[in-house]
């Protein structure tokens, strides 16, 4: 029988895990958005809108599902870590609240002005409305990472009978691993929104949706991506410098360092073996772990023997790192390609629009895999430091953990599987949509007379999406 502490791990798990998918959507996504209302402001094309149109009904789908997930996230603080609060939310309250105030309620008040004032707003009002909408997403992402990023590099508190106490806020806020952390947390999201954008474009292509906008959809999102992903790989080498000062025992269950030692390997492939602590079925490149993580073919790096009994569990930490990397190449490498193609107006073949089609959510798989190396990473502690998990955890009965649980996991399976037919529903709908409106000529796609989202999608056709 699992015990209460195992099974409450599970459940925050499962239910973070689920949650991060969405946002991780949706803090760029809504971006791509604004550029896309941008560009038919400029060009007045409306192949634009068209795109506008299709996409803000996923963004509104995929945040309101983030939402739902939050909320239970923030209930479990109270129901099954009553000694994370206790401990540290002097600190972690205020900062959850302020996502609330500063991000929250822009997001969700004009999310409205954009879905339903397309017809009523002035267009650069409702522009204006996507733009705020954006700004209070990356603003959520904010305080969120500010809360997580002190939880691994705490700073600018005093610790007060055994309570963290506020001394110095700017301090909490930024503390040493935020900046890196924010940065390479919206950099992911880019790269999630900007393949799921690909992926179902190249679905509706494979469905035979001959329009424009599909095609400019997959070529805009496959640049951006073939942009970020250097960039982004510059990002997490300096957050993996950072990381190395800051929690060195998590780099060593990274890249599976046993000893103490100077120009370390990099292990393409090992089996970690804690109880011997040692590696079985190496296969390494010769001191390119010290020059990545030092810049130095020579440089030395701390091993996890330095850290018995303070370092997180090897093998997840290890497997899930070499995923979110092997992930990260696959992506660039098809971004690069593509855009290649697109960019020299040529035609993409059925088996690179059905790859991209099965890297629709990539994004997912690297962000969970990265989520896993960074939250795994710190343990044995909660907080780093000053509180452990196994110090945090409720005393309810386990048969209670586990019939909340059973709850989560079930409607998670089930709200997944609604959320995956919705957008594959819509992508095959919305051929017949786009031949509506290429027949719809004269009527505009935003300002006074525009047709709200909803109505954009009714046609004579007999499909009725109210």
């Amino acid at each position: 029988m699992l015990d209460t502490f195992m099974l409450s791990r599970i459940q925050f798990g499962a239910n973070i895990s689920f949650h991060i998918l969405f946002p991780s959507i949706s803090i760029a996504l809504v971006w791509y958005l604004f550029y896309f209302k941008v560009r038919h402001e400029i060009s007045g094309h409306p192949v634009w809108m068209r795109n506008y149109r299709f996409w803000v009904k996923i963004f509104a789908l995929t945040f309101a599902i983030g939402v739902v997930t939050g909320i239970t996230m923030s209930f479990q603080f109270g129901t099954n870590w009553p000694g994370f609060m206790d401990t540290v939310g002097n600190i972690a309250g205020p900062l959850l609240g302020y996502e609330v105030l500063t991000a929250f309620f822009m997001e969700a008040t004009f999310l409205g002005a954009m879905l339903y004032g397309m017809k009523r707003l002035p267009s650069w009002m409702h522009t204006l409305a996507t733009l705020l909408v954006a700004i209070g997403t990356t603003m959520s992402a904010f305080w969120i990472l500010a809360l997580n990023s002190w939880m691994q590099t705490p700073q600018g508190h005093i610790m007060i009978d055994g309570v963290a106490h506020p001394e110095d806020w700017w301090a909490i806020i930024f503390n040493p691993s935020f900046p890196y952390r924010f940065f390479h947390v919206v950099l992911a999201s880019g790269l999630t929104a900007s393949f799921l954008i690909a992926g179902i474009s190249a679905y509706r292509l494979l469905k035979n949706d001959t329009k424009k906008a599909p095609k400019v959809a997959l070529q805009s999102a496959m640049t951006v991506a073939a942009i970020l992903i250097p960039i982004q790989i510059w990002v997490g080498d300096l957050h993996g410098l950072n990381t190395l000062e800051h929690q060195p025992q998590k780099v060593a269950a990274m890249e599976g360092i046993w000893e103490t030692q100077k120009g370390v390997p990099l292990l393409l492939f090992a089996i970690p073996d804690e109880e011997e602590r040692t590696n079985h079925f190496e296969i390494a490149i010769p001191k390119l772990a010290s020059l990545i993580l030092t810049h130095d073919p020579e440089g030395e790096i701390q091993g996890l023997n330095d850290f018995i009994g303070k370092h997180p569990p090897v093998k997840p930490v290890f497997y899930a790192f070499r995923v979110m990397i092997g992930v990260g190449v696959a992506m660039l490498l098809l971004s690069w390609f593509v855009s290649f193609k697109t960019w020299r107006k040529k035609v993409l073949n059925e088996i690179t629009l059905k790859i991209l089609v099965l890297m629709s959510f990539s994004g997912w798989v690297a962000t969970l895999a990265g989520w896993y190396v960074t939250e795994i990473g710190r343990q044995p502690y909660l907080v780093s430091g000053i509180l452990m998990v196994k110090d945090a955890v409720t005393n309810i009965a386990p048969s209670n953990v586990m019939i909340s649980l059973s709850l989560y996991l079930t409607l998670y399976v089930f709200i997944m599987g609604a959320f995956l037919h919705t957008i594959f529903y819509m992508a095959r709908k919305s051929v017949r949509v786009d031949e509506y409106d290429e027949e719809r000529q004269g009527e505009p796609d935003s300002g006074p007379n525009a047709r709200s989202p909803i109505e954009a999608l009714e046609s004579d056709k007999g499909v009725n999406w109210k």
